[in-house]
């Protein structure tokens, strides 16, 4: 009786106009994270088949370098205009330095291992992923910045403007959601148009359906191995960027764990090396999130890994009953 109770009270509490507004508000601003997280990983898996464990430490990496450009010129940057400007400045700095390291993190890491079963390039790309690791924990450490808790000095460069609550007809909405729907737009139309208007865009949807003919056609594979790596990196590092702004997230060493599991589940929910997929299994996992999260926080249940159970619940659910995900194809990437 008593769960037939909690789902009628969550029926009423979801037919209320503004909770129902404020929720999908919600589930949007967290689709939007998730496609921007999970984007670089489609990229890369969706041409050359590899799947990237270095990919939340990268995410990190670029918390980092976001917070670090932010904090060093906050100072010189004052107003709502002249924060926001040096936000895109920064993600500009993080997106062309993560690009460069990607791209050679392929030529020097990867490409050796094109030859050898997927499990070399999972364990070369989770070995790189400890690496990274340390090597970022010693830095911070250098310099006085505790790689355990989040990075407030970063946190606190948000302009005022997204950092306040505005009123839009009667609804309660975050600044920070608002910038982060409208980011997330502006990276998934660049990544669209870089897939589907440029020449390394053609390259991947014809090397995801066939490597073999690509390259018996001119198309220089390798080369265009290193621009998916690199960036599909420096997408990464972008989303990173603006976790370090969301105090749910923020720019911790444990961000790199916890961005990669839930872009490892909108990748394979969407569909391995589909961009259309992710896009779509980010909005799906963001509504869900948003929903549980609202049933714990309104106190209808009172499980608080409620959202994340469910999450995991439509991982299993798509690998059980479509297991090459929603506009997945059975193989998928290759050399």
């Amino acid at each position: 009786m008593i769960p037939l109770v909690s789902l009628v009270d969550a029926l009423l509490h979801f037919l209320d106009p503004s909770v129902l507004a404020r929720v999908l508000f919600d589930g949007l601003a967290k689709a939007s994270l998730y496609v921007m997280i999970a984007a670089g990983l489609t990229l890369i898996f969706g041409l050359m088949g590899v799947l990237n464990f270095a990919h939340g430490s990268l995410t990190a990496i670029g918390a980092y370098l976001g917070g670090l450009v932010m904090v060093t010129f906050a100072a010189s940057a004052t107003g709502n205009v002249g924060r926001i400007a040096l936000f895109f400045v920064a993600i500009v700095v993080v997106f062309a330095l993560l690009t460069a390291f990607g791209g050679a993190m392929e030529v020097t890491l990867i490409r050796p291992l094109y030859d050898r079963p997927p499990l070399y390039q999972i364990l070369l790309t989770f070995g790189v992923t400890l690496v990274l690791e340390e090597l970022l924990r010693m830095v911070l450490l250098f310099y006085d910045i505790q790689p355990s808790t989040d990075w407030l000095a970063a946190q606190g460069t948000r302009p005022d403007i997204i950092s306040k609550t505005h009123d839009v007809f009667g609804l309660g909405v975050e600044g920070l959601e608002v910038f982060q729907i409208l980011l997330g737009i502006v990276i998934t139309a660049g990544v669209w148009l870089f897939l589907t208007r440029t020449r390394y865009g053609l390259y991947i949807r014809a090397g995801s359906e066939d490597g073999e003919m690509a390259q018996a056609l001119g198309v220089n594979v390798h080369q265009a191995f290193t621009v998916v790596f690199g960036v599909g990196v420096g997408i990464t590092g972008v989303a990173g960027a603006l976790l370090m702004w969301d105090s749910a997230w923020a720019a911790s060493i444990d961000l790199g764990a916890e961005v990669l599991l839930p872009a490892f589940v909108v990748v394979i929910v969407g569909g391995l090396g589909t961009f259309r997929g992710t896009v779509v299994a980010g909005l799906l996992v963001g509504l869900v999130d948003a929903f549980t999260t609202e049933l714990f926080t309104s106190d209808i249940v009172g499980f608080s890994a409620l959202p994340e159970l469910f999450i995991f619940l439509i991982l299993v659910g798509t690998l059980v009953l479509r297991p090459q995900g929603l506009f997945g194809v059975e193989e998928v990437g290759g050399h």
